[in-house]
C-alpha cells in the first residue's frame, strides 16, 4: 500500500511482510526484506495452468491444501517432475495419508496464525491478510516469528487501528485548506492522497486519479497532499515544484507530466516542465530558490504522520483508507458505496502492486 520511515527488528522476522501485505506502493524497509510476499498475479497464473499428468494432478490437490504459494507446494511441484506416473497414481489413491503429513508439517504456520489471529481478533481484515500471506512462509520463519508474538501483535494491532475509518472531524481537517485540488467543494465525497512524485506506485496511482476526475469530477472532491519520502532523493524538489505550478493555476499539468518522467525530476528537468506548461519560468524558478513552498509540503507531511501515513500511495475516501490506491476499480467501489451513503466497508487486505 507504501514507504515507512524506521525500520525495526520486528520487520526482519516478518511482521515487514504482513505490512507490505496491507499496502500497494513504496515502502522502504519491505523493499530492503530479503523475502518478499508474493504477488497475486502469481497464485492467479498457477491456478491457470491446468494439471495434466498423474503426478501434475497429485501436486495439484496437495498444493490445493497447503497453499499454491507455500513452501510445501513448491517442493511437490519440483518432485512431480521426477516422480513415476505409477507412483503418484498410488499417492492419489491413499492421498488422505499425504494430507495428514502436509498438517503435521505446517504447524507451526497454523499455530502462528491461530496465536496472531486470536490476538488482533479472528474476524479483522488484519487477521485475513495474516492468514493469507501466512501460506507463502516457510516453516522455519512461522517457527522464528513464533518467539516473537508479542512484538508481532504489537505492530499488526497498529496496523489494524490505522486501517479504521477516521473519526469525521479528523477526515475534514486532512481535506481543508489550499492543497490542490479538483471538483466540487461541497461534494458528498472526498478523496484525499498523499503522495510522491519519484515513487513509482504513485504513477499507478496517477492514472487512477485521471480516471476519478473523468467519472466522477462532478460530484467527488479530490485532494492532493504531499508525502515525499526521504529515500526518494528529487522527491522533495518536485513537490515544492508542483506547489509553485499550482501557484499558477498549472498544478495538474505539472502533476501529469511529473509523473510521466519519474527518472528525470532533476532542477533542470523540472524547468523544462515549467517551460512546458506554460509557466511563468522566471517567477517559478524564484519560488524554487526560496522555497516559497518547503513550509506547505513540511505542513502536508505532518498532517499525512497524524493519521497514520508512513508510504506513498494512500488514499482515504471520506476518511475510509483505500487499500488499493493503484487500482481504480477498487476506489471507484468505495467511491460508489460513499455516495450511495453506505457505510464505509472494512479495508481488504492487498497485495503490492
Amino acid at each position: 500500500m507504501f514507504l515507512t520511515k524506521n525500520t525495526t527488528a520486528r520487520a526482519l522476522i516478518g511482521v515487514g511482510l504482513f505490512a507490505i501485505a496491507l499496502s500497494s506502493g513504496c515502502n522502504k524497509p519491505q523493499r530492503k526484506t530479503k523475502h518478499a510476499a508474493p504477488a497475486a498475479s502469481g497464485s492467479a497464473a498457477a491456478a491457470a495452468t491446468a494439471p495434466t499428468g498423474p503426478c501434475q494432478k497429485y501436486a495439484a490437490a496437495l498444493c490445493e491444501k497447503a497453499g499454491n504459494e507455500s513452501e510445501s507446494c513448491q517442493s511437490l511441484k519440483a518432485a512431480a517432475e521426477i516422480l513415476s506416473p505409477a507412483a503418484c497414481t498410488a499417492g492419489m489413491k491413499d492421498i488422505a495419508y499425504s494430507v495428514k503429513k502436509l498438517g503435521e508439517a505446517n504447524k507451526s504456520c497454523d499455530d502462528l496464525v491461530s496465536k496472531l489471529c486470536g490476538a488482533i481478533g479472528p474476524t479483522t481484515e488484519t487477521c485475513n491478510m495474516v492468514k493469507t500471506q501466512t501460506k507463502s512462509f516457510p516453516q522455519s520463519r512461522c517457527k522464528q516469528m513464533l518467539e516473537h508474538i508479542p512484538e508481532i501483535t504489537a505492530d499488526l494491532k497498529k496496523m489494524e487501528a490505522a486501517n479504521q475509518p477516521l473519526a469525521p472531524e479528523i477526515a475534514a481537517n486532512i481535506a481543508k485548506g489550499n492543497a490542490p485540488a479538483f471538483g466540487p467543494q461541497d461534494a458528498k465525497v472526498t478523496v484525499v492522497e498523499f503522495s510522491d512524485f519519484q515513487c513509482p506506485y504513485c504513477s499507478r496511482a496517477a492514472t487512477a486519479v485521471d480516471e476519478i476526475k473523468k467519472k466522477y469530477g462532478t460530484r467527488v472532491r479530490f485532494v492532493f497532499r504531499q508525502f515525499p519520502l526521504p529515500m526518494h532523493p528529487n522527491a522533495r524538489g518536485a513537490a515544492e515544484a508542483s506547489l509553485a505550478a499550482n501557484a499558477q493555476g498549472k498544478f495538474w499539468e505539472f502533476h501529469d507530466k511529473m509523473f510521466q518522467n519519474q527518472q528525470k525530476l532533476e532542477r533542470a528537468d523540472l524547468e523544462g516542465f515549467a517551460k512546458d506548461a506554460g509557466l511563468d519560468v522566471a517567477a517559478f524558478k524564484k519560488a524554487l530558490d526560496s522555497k516559497t513552498y518547503a513550509a506547505d509540503v513540511d505542513a502536508d507531511m505532518k498532517l499525512g504522520e497524524s493519521v497514520a501515513v508512513n508510504g506513498t500511495p494512500t488514499m482515504f475516501i471520506n476518511g475510509a483508507r483505500v487499500q488499493n490506491p493503484t487500482n481504480f476499480e477498487a476506489i471507484s467501489a468505495q467511491i460508489e458505496g460513499a455516495l450511495s451513503g453506505k457505510p464505509a466497508a472494512a479495508p481488504a487486505a492487498a497485495h503490492p502492486g
